[in-house]
Parts: structure tokens; sequence; C-alpha cells
């Protein structure tokens, strides 16, 4: 067993787009109860020329192999940016480092048989793009870099997401009590940790729109003047438009078992469109609140609906960006009324840093040999080694 102390950084930016998460954390004793510790944390907002491209390159614009190579570049240097940043921070040398774990930011996702937009019932392979160039953060950095974790996963025909559930598993099983963890994101999704579980009992995945259509309303009808609902005080305000819900909460995804996810492709601008936008007769705060509806609803009900149990966890540990819409906690509580709700933190794991927190325990994972995918989560067919190695 490894249990030597070591320093490692987690790098991701998610869905939303709007900059890169960077934490140091340190890491001691392996594998079966690694001590997680973060030491530093930041947001690095992207330029907005960045923002703009990124989300207008996910929205399914037409682009060119020259724009993509030079994103990827100008990523990789925003990237290695974040990581020195968060290392100063922290009073730890990058080129202390024992790894840097970068996510990088998605541009594409699609898990196998993803969405409607398959027809055949033969299995399909799934294909995910992350940029941001590793090399350029390993030669800015002095420190080894694992980058492009999805796409071992995928091979082993998984979905390549989530994969933070290995550190839910790490950090939040328990001897005696059921457990699910819950990321709001711009995507959300849980794990399902039962009782003294080992790895091959946890479940996780995606149930749907976390923050993003809620984040890309409040956009659209403020102009980009507004990023997201702050404490979910628009959506207070409004009424659930029913007949939207109950048809949005049929489509396909919704009714797909485990494992899947989802992206962008699903939940991004197109489907606002579609479903929100030129939804007539309704106002912006009707709308905002049915979104953020959406995103109760579909938790809830994948809770409900995708576990084994007589009932739903007794305990929901949630994390990230969406904790800090109260009323988006105070629905999902109305509709798990048995279900005590908790924070992260209150664990030791900051709401805001689990994420990167987690691909710096998968990428120390990939430098002892060790698999970071949970085969009964993604759905791949044997645990792989996740991640490619970069070295300065």
């Amino acid at each position: 067993m490894m249990t030597a102390r070591r320093w490692a950084v987690g790098l991701i930016s998610g869905t939303s787009m709007d900059g890169i998460d960077a934490a140091l954390v340190e890491l001691e004793g392996f594998p079966e109860r690694v001590c997680i510790r973060l030491r530093a944390f930041l947001t690095a907002p992207y330029p907005s020329g960045i923002e703009r491209s990124l989300m207008r390159l996910a929205g399914g614009a037409e682009t060119t192999t020259e724009e993509l190579s030079r994103l990827n570049s100008a990523l990789g240097s925003l990237f290695a940016d974040a990581a020195i940043a968060v290392c100063r921070r922290g009073h730890v040398s990058s080129r202390k480092l024992s790894v840097i774990g970068s996510h990088g930011q998605t541009v594409f996702h699609c898990g196998p048989n993803s969405g409607e937009r398959r027809k055949s019932s033969e299995a399909a392979p799934g294909s995910t793009l992350q940029i941001g160039e590793p090399a350029v953060i390993a030669e800015r950095t002095r420190a080894p870099v694992v980058a492009d974790f999805r796409v071992a996963d995928l091979a082993a025909g998984g979905h390549g997401a989530p994969l933070v559930p290995m550190m839910d598993y790490l950090v939040f099983r328990n001897a005696k009590v059921d457990v699910a963890t819950l990321n709001i994101g711009g995507i959300a999704n849980v794990t399902i940790i039962p009782a003294g579980a080992k790895p091959a009992a946890v479940t996780g995945f995606d149930t749907g729109p976390g923050n993003m259509v809620i984040d890309g309303l409040v956009r659209r009808f403020t102009r980009g003047r507004e990023f997201f609902d702050e404490g979910g005080r628009w959506a207070r305000e409004g009424a659930v438009v029913q007949p939207l819900l109950d048809r949005i909460l049929r489509l396909s995804f919704f009714r797909r078992r485990p494992p899947k996810s989802a992206g962008r492709e699903d939940f991004g601008a197109q489907f606002i469109d579609r479903y929100f936008v030129h939804n007539r007769g309704a106002s912006h705060r009707d709308l905002i609140r049915t979104a953020t509806e959406l995103t109760a609803r579909s938790i809830a009900d994948a809770l409900r609906s995708c576990v084994s149990w007589e009932s739903v966890p007794k305990r929901l540990i949630v994390s990230g960006g969406g904790v800090h819409n109260r009323f988006l906690l105070e629905r999902l509580g109305g509709l798990l009324p048995q279900t005590e709700i908790a924070r992260s933190g209150q664990y030791g794991i900051p709401e805001d840093a689990k994420e990167a927190m987690a691909f710096a325990v998968l990428a120390d994972r990939t430098m002892h040999g060790l698999a970071g995918n949970l085969p009964s989560v993604t759905g791949a067919s044997r645990e792989v080694i996740l991640g490619k190695l970069v070295r300065s």
C-alpha cells in the first residue's frame, strides 16, 4: 500500500464552460481508503472570446481544423496557468507535484447508442472529445500530466461518464448506511453506494440537466447580463408550465435505464430553443421555474426508479454549483422527504472543488497502475486504467 504523502492538482472545466476549476490536494494512503485533503482551490474564468468560441463549438456550429487546433493549444496554456496559480496559492511548487490530472474541456460527448439519434438496436460505440493540450501543461508546470480520461472507458464499451463515482466510493462509502451522492453541475449525476458495498455494487449515471437549462435561459433572457439564477430567485417567483414539463419528462433519455450519460448535445442550446425559447404564453420566470422543476424532478425520479432498495437512499450528499441554488435544493427536499440532504463540505469535500479533486485522485490512480472507472457505473466491459500520461 502506498502511504507516502504526495501532492496532486486536478483541473476541470465543465459543461458550463465559464472557466477552469483547479484543486491542489494532498493524498496519503492507497488504494482502499485514500486520505484526500484540499489545500487550495480556485476558479480561473475564461476570457470572453474563448468562452464564446467554446459555446459556439459545443452548440454544434461549423468550425475548422485550424480553429479547433488553436483552441486546443490556447486552452492548454490556460489550464497550465490555473495549475501554477493554485500551486502558488497552496505554497507548493508545481515541480513538486506527483501528477496533474487535467480533464480538459469537453466539446463533444456521445455515449454508446446515445439519445434518439440512434435508431439501430445494435451497439454503437461512443465518442468524446476534450481539448486543452496536456503537453503544454506539462511543459509549463514541469509536472507529469494525465489527460484524456474518458476514451479508455469508451473503448471498453462504456459511456466514459460519469467518472467521479470512483472518488465518491473512496470518500463517502459507509459500512452501515446506504448513501447517494449528487453532483449538480451543468449536467446532474448521482452515485449510489449501498451500505458496505464493494466497488462492483456501486451504480451511478447522469440524471439529466443540472444547471445547464436554467443558466441557458437566464443568459438568454438577460442578454448575457446574468449567467445563473442566483439563489433561485427567478424560479421562486414563477409557476411550473406543467404541460411543458410533462412533455420533456416523456423524452426517451429519462425513460432509459442506466448506464447513461448526457451533455450539451442533449440539453444544450438546441434543446432550450425547441422546448423553452419558442414556448408562447409563458413568462420568463415561469420558464425558469419549469427548468428548475425539471432538474429536481429528473433527479428525484431517477433515484426512485433506478435503485433496487425498498426506498431511496436515506442520505444524499450534494455538491457542484447547484448547491448555491437554494430554491432548487428546497424542491429536491420536497420531492425526497424521507432523505437527509447534506452538502459534501460537511464531509471535508468542498462543494465547488469536488470534481477538480476527483481528477487529481483519478490521475493518482493512473500513476499507480490502478483502474479509475467503475464498470457498474459506466457500462464498460471491464475495469481500465484511465488517461494518457505526458511527461515534461
